[in-house]
């Protein structure tokens, strides 16, 4: 039986073969085989591996830069609370030293109750920023992108008031600079910005 001639590229194929040259190969369905033009070998890889769902998720443990950051933020947290009680407590014992000397003029008591409202004032205002920081600090752990934003700009009041009281504000001054550094950087980005499971 004859089926064309065999020089011609458009004659009839007999059933059942492959299809000869000119043709697309066609691979099972299954069966992994070359992709065709545009089409890449295998999907992109990212670089903390998949997160839940199949989704490019995180890094899986949090990075060095922002477990640093984590305790930076406790350390500050801590020593402004101490500072806070500490003020609070210096300003009651000021007015019992002003009422032993004897200051009985009303100009005298004027300033010196306006002296430790304002001491108490700092004192509260420190304990406040305290909680404020240890509740970031708390937060690293489960915490999204706002938690990030949210220690970045509560570093930058740090280097703020820090610069307001040098050079005794050094320490705290290099200690905000620190935060800001490892929160910015992409592994604390990465970090924060990762697919979180959905309970």
């Amino acid at each position: 039986m004859s089926f064309g001639d065999p020089n011609n590229p458009y004659g009839q194929q007999p059933q059942g073969q492959q299809p000869g040259y000119g043709y697309p190969q066609q691979t099972p369905q299954g069966v992994p085989g070359q992709q065709g033009y545009g089409y890449p070998a295998a999907p992109p890889v990212s670089p903390y591996g998949a997160g839940p769902g199949g989704f490019p998720g995180g890094p899986a443990e949090m990075p060095g830069g922002v477990k640093a950051a984590r305790v930076i933020l406790w350390i500050i947290g801590a020593l402004n609370l101490i500072g806070g009680l500490v003020a609070i407590a210096v300003s009651f014992s000021i007015d019992k030293e002003l009422e032993k000397s004897g200051a009985s003029t009303a100009d005298a008591e004027a300033f010196a109750d306006l002296g430790q409202a304002v001491i108490i004032g700092v004192g509260v205002f420190s304990i406040v920023f305290a909680v404020l920081g240890m509740i970031l600090a708390a937060k690293f752990k489960s915490g999204g992108n706002g938690v990030r934003i949210c220690s970045i700009v509560y570093a930058a009041f740090i280097v703020l008031f820090s610069l307001f009281s040098l050079p005794l504000g050094v320490v705290s001054l290099a200690l905000g600079v620190l935060i800001i550094v490892f929160c910015s950087k992409q592994d604390g980005s990465a970090w924060f910005n990762r697919q979180r499971q959905q309970f």
